[in-house]
């Protein structure tokens, strides 16, 4: 393990755009809505694998598949700039007449179910739906990277569209309960 952090002790160092919010009582990394933050670590031991795994909070109305005023909603995971994942999220309700699709956990474009592998899809959402279980989802994403360098940038952002929105941050955001890294060496 060459980095956790689970914000609880307001730990910044090597985060750009980084700030702590305190969401369902606990302390996350965020809210984020069309931004990027950045993780960028140095004097890494040999390796030649890079283990990520981020716990993701979706919060609100995000709107998944869709291309039209509302979507598609873009999160992506980047590792020294390269796109590891750039995927979609839905937190809308899956009835049989209409269901608005997700890609997670593919790459966009998949169609899969709402919250599909949520680790919770039972917490408030964050702002418009703030007293209002089921508007925010929480994702386990993990990661194997072939890599070898002692230097390591992370980036978490979005794309997220909201045309239709008075205020695009309060209907679409997203935060981080913990970030871990880890070395390996893999034969």
């Amino acid at each position: 393990m060459v980095y956790s952090n689970d914000f609880s002790e307001a730990d910044l160092d090597f985060i750009e755009n980084g700030r702590i919010y305190e969401f369902n009582e606990e302390a996350v990394l965020g809210y984020y809505n069309d931004e990027e933050v950045l993780l960028n670590l140095s004097d890494l031991p040999s390796h030649n694998t890079i283990k990520v795994t981020i716990d993701l909070l979706i919060h609100d109305s995000w709107d998944g598949n869709p291309d039209n005023i509302g979507g598609p909603d873009f999160w992506y995971l980047k590792m020294d700039d390269q796109t590891i994942l750039r995927t979609t999220f839905s937190n809308s309700p899956c009835e049989s007449t209409f269901c608005i699709y997700q890609s997670y956990p593919d790459n966009y474009p998949r169609f899969n179910n709402p919250k599909t592998e949520a680790l919770r899809n039972d917490l408030p959402g964050r702002c418009q739906y703030a007293t209002t279980e089921g508007w925010t989802s929480l994702y386990r994403i993990t990661k194997l990277i072939q890599h070898r360098s002692n230097q390591l940038s992370i980036t978490l952002g979005d794309e997220l569209r909201q045309e239709n929105a008075p205020s695009p941050i309060c209907d679409e955001s997203w935060s981080v309960a913990s970030i871990m890294v880890s070395t390996m060496t893999i034969n």
